[in-house]
């Protein structure tokens, strides 16, 4: 469905200015809820909130969890304690934890008396996990089953907990000490014989994630194992939630979201970029800049080393740029391919000396085609020798380059740090002052010259 959220967001100011809010929410409500929340944030905050409220109450949690975090927190700010608490008791268990998080201390003391015990209890834990781990993004409705039971009486338990739980796709066995034995799943149990008992139809070598494992781990385990969602469990192998596909979606993006600003040498981001502050942003990005300029300063060094050189020969300065970000643009290319096969586990650190033949090649390809079309050029400038030092200059400059970006992630690997640390502009700042020293080092020897001293 192709709609323009724009018409709508135009059509719901009018009505908004008019006070006419019933209105409002039955236009509203003709989207689906995540449409609905993208046009409520260019809403005036207050108008937005009188909006949401008047809608049916399990679409008022609904539409709150498309909701950035900050439109959340703005929306919790004005709501009174029993609106909140019902916001509370309807949200999926693992955004209500997430937005507990987010509120104030006082916040929370307001919110937590007007809910139910177990639902004050299961936020608590859920919101203990640290931030980065698995046990931040699960939830704890799923289906539990016990390994006694027929898979008639499986049925009617699901049956009675569909309401509550996210998926009843899958369920898992766990014994009455809630240790995790086996899981099985909805058609498994619809083909079964109603009287076989679990123990004998689940599957018990199961796939799970501890709670305190990097929550990158689940969302790699269920797309390396393309299942719906993924059991966590406690260091005693008892059974605390589970990962769903669209969670581990929403870490996957936050991963490459990550890797993609710091193979732009951009510390990373807490918030939006839209809600991202002049001051927030200018932090994250001053640190690799004022460290690269005295990478730089290496390469303007090396230029006025062969000061002599460029004095006779002034044609070679043409070429200097273009040459150099040539070397940089294979490098950052290359360094790009390697940090995500590395992410990706495409390929290990081992790979290293594999792949070095197979760059090498691809390289000296490169080289050698960008060097025929810069040698033309090499030519009408500064006619034969020129075009000579150019060609070999670019080959051995893309060769160099390449070999420089596909080996830093890996040696960053080999030390246990981040390989999306070797940033498109470190690796470009290594390979301009290489470039430099490669270029006039083989303009002296075509020219017969003695290295400048």
């Amino acid at each position: 469905m192709d709609l323009d959220l724009e018409l709508y967001t135009d059509q719901l100011t009018q009505l908004v200015d008019k006070g006419n809010y019933e209105a409002a929410g039955a236009l509203l409500a003709e989207l689906p809820n995540p449409d609905i929340a993208e046009v409520l944030v260019e809403l005036d905050i207050e108008a937005a909130r009188r909006i949401m409220l008047g809608l049916p109450a399990k679409q008022q949690a609904s539409v709150f969890g498309y909701l950035r975090p900050a439109n959340q927190a703005q929306m919790a700010a004005g709501m009174s304690r029993r609106q909140l608490a019902a916001l509370f008791e309807l949200m999926d268990h693992d955004e209500r934890a997430d937005l507990y998080n987010r509120l104030s201390d006082s916040e929370r003391w307001a919110v937590l008396p007007g809910l139910a015990h177990a639902e004050r209890e299961d936020i608590r834990q859920l919101a203990s996990y640290s931030e980065d781990t698995v046990g931040s993004i699960m939830t704890s409705a799923y289906v539990t089953l016990r390994p006694d039971q027929t898979a008639g009486q499986a049925l009617d338990s699901i049956r009675l907990e569909a309401p509550d739980v996210e998926t009843i796709y899958q369920s898992y066995v766990v014994e009455s000490d809630r240790r995790l034995v086996g899981t099985i799943s909805l058609r498994d149990l619809l083909l079964a014989n109603p009287s076989a008992r679990l123990r004998n139809l689940m599957i018990k070598d199961v796939i799970r994630s501890r709670a305190s494992a990097p929550k990158v781990e689940a969302a790699r385990l269920i797309a390396r194992y393309d299942i719906l969602a993924v059991p966590v469990v406690n260091d005693d192998d008892q059974m605390v939630g589970i990962v769903t596909h669209d969670d581990a979606l929403d870490v996957t993006e936050d991963e490459s979201t990550a890797d993609q600003h710091r193979l732009g040498a951009v510390a990373r981001l807490t918030t939006s970029l839209s809600e991202s502050t002049i001051t927030s942003l200018y932090r994250t990005r001053v640190g690799w800049l004022v460290i690269l300029i005295f990478g730089n300063v290496f390469s303007g060094a090396s230029i006025a080393h062969f000061e002599d050189l460029i004095a006779r020969i002034v044609s070679l300065v043409f070429f200097l740029p273009l040459l150099i970000d040539s070397g940089g643009n294979a490098g950052s290319q290359s360094s790009t391919l390697m940090v995500r096969a590395l992410a990706t586990e495409d390929v290990r650190g081992r790979d290293w000396f594999r792949l070095l033949g197979k760059e090498l090649l691809v390289s000296l390809l490169l080289g050698l085609t960008m060097a025929a079309a810069v040698s033309l050029l090499g030519f009408w400038r500064g006619g034969l020798s020129v075009a000579l030092i150019v060609s070999i200059t670019m080959i051995l400059i893309v060769t160099v380059g390449s070999v420089i970006g596909m080996s830093l992630p890996f040696l960053l690997t080999r030390f246990k740090l981040d390989p999306a640390s070797a940033s498109a502009p470190l690796v470009t700042t290594i390979c301009d002052g290489v470039g430099v020293l490669i270029y006039f080092n083989v303009a002296s020897a075509v020219l017969n010259l003695p290295p400048t001293t």
